[in-house]
């Protein structure tokens, strides 16, 4: 994905635990790897918790998602 592309993201969070869709923005701070435990990892940038915060916020989807 590109800087600054902006897309909506669905899965499972273990927090919430619930299914959630957000808004999420690319940026140079995001980055999708495994984990050393296996688990598929996605951080991008929460547009929906940014604005409700007002700073970057940051969130790590795992496993299972849907962008788009």
């Amino acid at each position: 994905m590109k800087n600054n592309n902006t897309f909506k993201i669905t899965y499972y969070s273990n927090s919430d635990k619930m299914i959630i869709t957000r808004n999420g923005k690319w940026t140079d701070k995001c980055r999708e790897w495994i984990s050393n435990k296996g688990i598929e990892c996605l951080v991008y940038l929460d547009l929906d918790k940014t604005e409700e915060f007002g700073t970057d916020q940051y969130r790590t989807a795992t496993n299972n998602w849907s962008i788009k």
